[in-house]
């Protein structure tokens, strides 16, 4: 017998082909484009208004200062008040939060019940709430005022997460019930052989193998819930206004001079979270996009 040839270990040497140049070209001046304005932010938030007024919109600070990050989170003023973005942060909070667990939660069990259990109905349930979700949201607005005032949750912490939670469904039932379906049916089968109930599969089964899902829907969810700016600013009432709301209180303020060191600095801290969450998960974003969110 021939011995047997034995392939190279470890990695192949770089070599600068031409394709590989230009890959790398064209990744670096992406970067770069989508850089840019992130570097001007955050270098404009760290100088003083007379070095802004010289209008070097590329320089580093020469003085570097945090007083208008300070000024953002605790002196702003966001209309009436002047407190900082921080009570919008902290209401920004007060709503995501909640509205996150329970979009999600619910999506997720809506999801598994018309994968595995299809009740009578599911498939039309099913349409309608894909159809729902390419209606404006601007439809909806009106017929949930007069709602939510009938009901007494208008302007409350409970009710914008009511309506986070309707708005969301559609979305996390369509990634959860795409998830699900693509799971092996013998396993389902199985639980039932076991007497596994309709709770027992879910919380035991279905929820530990969801996991690159519920951390897309997570990712999703608290983008666009922290983002929200017509919902904040239509249900959430005076007390409760979220941190995009006073962003824009403060950037189309125009009484006094205009502070773009502070403007910037509370763009950066309202971005904060969805920046955190993403760096923190976007691992599992990917692996979850390929592992069923978009698969039928």
């Amino acid at each position: 017998m021939s011995a047997a040839i034995r392939e190279p270990r470890g990695r192949r040497p770089w070599k600068p082909t031409p394709a590989r140049l230009g890959l790398y070209a064209f990744l670096l001046i992406s970067a770069l484009f989508f850089l840019m304005p992130l570097y001007v932010m955050v270098v404009t938030s760290l100088k003083g208004m007379p070095e802004i007024r010289q209008a070097h919109l590329l320089n580093l600070p020469a003085a570097p200062s945090f007083a208008a990050w300070s000024k953002a989170w605790f002196a702003a003023c966001t209309g009436l008040s002047c407190n900082g973005i921080r009570v919008g942060f902290i209401n920004s909070l007060r709503i995501m939060v909640p509205s996150v667990i329970v979009s999600i939660l619910v999506g997720a069990i809506t999801g598994y019940a018309l994968s595995f259990w299809r009740p009578r109905g599911a498939v039309l349930l099913f349409g309608v709430l894909i159809a729902v979700a390419f209606i404006p949201y601007q439809v909806f607005i009106y017929p949930l005022v007069r709602i939510f005032s009938y009901l007494g949750i208008n302007n409350s912490v409970p009710g914008i997460v009511v309506i986070h939670t309707i708005f969301g469904l559609p979305t996390m039932t369509l990634i959860f019930r795409n998830h699900f379906a693509a799971l092996p049916e013998e396993l389902f089968k199985a639980a039932r052989v076991d007497g596994a109930g309709f709770w027992r599969i879910f919380g035991a089964i279905m929820l530990p193998m969801a996991l690159p899902i519920i951390v897309v829907a997570v990712i999703l969810q608290v983008t666009g819930i922290w983002n929200d700016f017509i919902f904040g600013l239509v249900f959430a009432g005076r007390e409760n206004l979220p941190m995009t709301v006073q962003l824009n209180n403060i950037v189309n303020s125009t009484q006094g001079e205009r502070e773009y060191n502070v403007e910037m600095a509370a763009t950066l801290l309202t971005a904060t979270v969805p920046l955190v969450v993403y760096f923190i998960s976007g691992r599992w974003f990917v692996r979850g996009i390929a592992a069923g969110a978009v698969k039928g």
